[in-house]
Formats: structure tokens, C-alpha cells, sequence
């Protein structure tokens, strides 16, 4: 080699820069892939994608392969630099070699292919696989050699070499991967998306409609009386009870009762025979939980029941999936919180309006983990029924008691602490 062309060396020098680059970019490309995406697409039948996937399914004789391929053309490239600085300058040309190899592998060899290999690893993951693989079946005997060497000494360390890490997702984790989806994925989608995964945090006593506000049939009522109910409603399941909602009979679909209301002669047994028998549901149950329940039992709608097995509202399936995909319509329905803009910034709200629905629409943080309703936080907050004009700080919101009676708080005006405020603060 010492007697080679100047020529020749220079050209060795730059295809061993070549394999240099190419085994750095092969592993950081390789190691950068999104492993979800490279599942998928290996299940589609993507060629690069099978290979790559073959290759990682071993993660140690990848990199042997690629370690030793790379340390092999450094050396070389070492050498034969060397030996080309001696001839053309001498015993100096030792100091040139070392400084202009390690700068030009430094740039060419490790920073720059690493780079493009971490902005586009797909581009250079899938093509790269192929002569890796072939180079994996050359250097099999010294790849089983040195992985049996390196595993031998993990395990002297305490390590099992045989582990794989848990490639899994939390919950929190792929809510950040729906959310950082981007232009990939619409919004509605995501929103879709993360509602599915905010059921397992949400009850069925978050989003019920309390039983204050359930149109139901009091059997106890003259018989005009239900039919006009019955004709002027909007619902298409109603609860039937004797004085109160805790005497539950069952629920019953104007499907059911439509014929007989049409011919006038519907009465009290009829109304009686044609409802089905009550579900109940416990309050506290997550609304995963319920949309299954509701597709085991074949059922729509649910009566929930506290801990004493009293009645305190109904939740419906409407009501679980609007928590998916949004409100189906722009109707005003029972349970959508009273909220009124006013001019100087602030926001007048109804006092039995939810904390949940004010969250959504307002893009507040009240808090929701204690009280489902701001009357509920207001008075646990002063743990008394506050009159009329009492002020309170909860965090950078501030509520101003509009209208209170004995029992509860009727309607409140909010504002947030940084965003448009009334002229006049109010004193918390």
C-alpha cells in the first residue's frame, strides 16, 4: 500500500468515508423510526418496513453489524490516510492525517448523515435495511461472537439482555400523540379521539340531567294532563312514576303509546303496560364503563341512583356520545349551562349550570373534581348560602352572586382575573 497511486488511496479514502456515512446514517435512521408507523406499515406489506422490522427484532446483531462495519472502515480509513499524508508530506504528514480524518469523519462521516438520517428516517431506514441485512449474514460468526462477549458482560452487570423495553402507551401518552398528530389528523377527529379517552375519567353523575330538571309521567296526574305532556314533549323516552321519580314504574317510548295517543285511547294501563322495566345505574360509574353496560343490556337510557338508592337524575346514550363527538344539534337541551356574555367581558351563568359544560364552552379550568354544578362550588367554597352581591376567588376567576334564594344560588357573574373585567373590581 505504501507504493499505491496517490490517485488510488484518495479514491479508497473517499468510498470508505462513503461506508463510514453510510453505517452512521444506517443506525441513527434505523433507531428513529416511529415504531407504531413502522408496524403498520410492515403489516401493509412494505418491503423496507418487513426488513427493518426483521432487523430490530434483534436489536444487538444490528448493532454489531453496524458497529462493526463501522469501526472496520474507520480503521482502514485511518490507515490509509496515514499513508498517503507520508507520502505526500512526510514524517508531518502523520499530524495532518489525524487532524484532516477525524474532521472530514466528524463531518462527513458521523454529523452530516446522522442528521439527514434523524430529520428523514424512513427515507434512509428502508433502502439502508438491505445491505445490512446481507452484511448481517457476512459477518454472522464474529455478530454471534461479540453479541455472546457484550451479553455476558450485561449480565455480570445485572442487566438481562433478553428485556425488551415496553414500546406501550399511557393513557396520558396518547392523548399527547393525538394531540401533536397536527394537520394529519382534522381537528373534529382529534377532538373524537380524546373524548374516547377522557370517558374513563368522567362519571355518569357528571353528566346526567339531575332530577330536578327530568320531564317524566306522574301517574298520579289526570289522564289530560299526560296526554298533553306527552304531545307537546320532545323527548322519545320518558320515565313513568307514582308522586316522585324515587316510585319509578319504568320507561316508556312514545314509539310504543303513538297508536293509541292517535286514536284517543290511551289510558293509565296502557301507559303502564307498554313501559319496560327500569335500569338503574350507579353514580359513580365511569362512562366507559356505562357505554358498555348500555350495549350488554340493550339499552338507552338509565335511571342513576346514589349510594341509598335514591333517584338523582337520568343518563341517556345521547348523553354519552355527545361527550365523544360533540352536541348533535344547536338545540338548547336540559342540562346546557345558562350562559349569557355580557359587554364589559364578563360572563352571567345560571347557577345550576354545570362546571364541566361552563369548562368547554369558556375554555376555563374551574375546579370539577368535588361539586358538579357552580351553585354546588360556590356554596362548598363559603360553606353557606351566600346572599345577593358576595364576591369569591376561586384561582383567577372571579364570581359575583347575582341572585341567590334560600336554598340556592340562581345566577352568578364570572369573569377571568387576566382576561376583560368589569369597571369596577369587585372586593373578594
Amino acid at each position: 500500500m505504501e507504493n499505491a497511486h496517490p490517485g488510488f488511496l484518495i479514491g479508497l479514502l473517499l468510498f470508505l468515508l462513503a461506508c463510514s456515512a453510510f453505517f452512521s446514517s444506517s443506525e441513527t435512521g434505523i433507531l428513529s423510526l416511529n415504531r407504531y408507523r413502522l408496524r403498520h406499515m410492515a403489516k401493509e406489506g412494505h418491503r423496507g418496513a418487513k426488513r427493518v422490522s426483521d432487523l430490530l427484532s434483534r436489536p444487538d446483531r444490528l448493532l454489531g453489524t453496524i458497529l462493526i462495519g463501522n469501526n472496520f472502515v474507520n480503521i482502514l480509513a485511518s490507515a490509509i490516510a496515514t499513508v498517503l499524508a507520508i507520502q505526500l508530506w512526510g514524517e508531518a504528514g502523520i499530524a495532518i492525517a489525524t487532524i484532516g480524518l477525524t474532521l472530514a469523519l466528524l463531518i462527513f462521516g458521523e454529523i452530516t448523515p446522522k442528521t439527514l438520517a434523524a430529520l428523514h428516517p424512513e427515507k434512509v431506514a428502508y433502502p439502508f435495511s438491505l445491505p445490512l441485512l446481507i452484511l448481517l449474514k457476512l459477518f454472522y460468526p464474529l455478530v454471534i461472537l461479540l453479541g455472546w462477549i457484550s451479553n455476558g458482560l450485561l449480565r455480570l452487570l445485572g442487566v438481562d439482555p433478553a428485556s425488551k423495553s415496553n414500546d406501550s402507551l399511557t393513557t396520558e401518552e396518547l392523548r399527547s400523540v393525538v394531540r401533536e398528530s397536527g394537520h394529519e389528523l382534522p381537528k373534529n377527529r382529534q377532538n373524537m379521539l380524546l373524548g374516547i379517552l377522557d370517558l374513563e375519567n368522567v362519571t355518569v353523575d357528571d353528566i346526567m340531567i339531575p332530577r330536578n330538571e327530568v320531564t317524566g309521567i306522574d301517574l298520579e296526574d289526570d289522564i289530560e294532563t299526560i296526554i298533553n305532556l306527552l304531545t307537546t314533549t320532545t323527548h322519545t323516552r320518558l320515565p313513568v312514576f307514582r308522586h316522585n321519580i324515587n316510585q319509578i314504574e319504568g320507561i316508556v317510548h312514545m314509539r310504543q303509546i303513538a297508536r293509541l295517543m292517535s286514536q284517543n285511547q290511551l289510558t293509565k294501563d296502557d301507559l303502564l303496560a307498554a313501559c319496560n322495566e327500569p335500569y338503574f345505574v350507579p353514580e359513580n360509574t365511569p362512562l366507559s364503563t356505562q357505554l358498555i353496560n348500555f350495549q350488554k343490556q340493550k339499552r338507552r337510557i338509565g335511571i342513576v341512583v346514589d349510594e341509598y338508592g335514591d333517584v338523582i337524575g337520568i343518563v341517556t346514550l345521547e348523553d354519552i356520545l355527545e361527550e365523544i363527538v360533540g352536541d348533535f344539534s344547536n338545540q338548547n337541551t336540559l342540562r346546557s349551562p345558562d350562559i349569557h356574555p355580557q359587554d364589559d367581558g364578563t360572563q352571567v351563568i345560571d347557577g345550576a349550570a354545570y362546571i364541566r359544560e361552563v369548562n368547554k364552552m369558556l375554555g376555563w379550568h374551574l375546579p370539577c373534581d368535588g361539586p358538579k354544578t357552580l351553585n354546588g362550588l360556590i356554596t362548598e367554597a363559603l360553606e353557606s348560602i351566600p346572599d345577593s352581591a358576595v364576591c369569591l376567588k376561586i384561582g383567577p376567576y372571579r364570581l359575583e352572586i347575582l341572585q341567590s334564594s334560600e336554598n340556592r344560588v340562581k345566577s352568578v357573574r364570572a369573569w377571568k382575573a387576566n382576561a376583560a373585567s368589569p369597571s369596577e373590581t369587585p372586593a373578594d
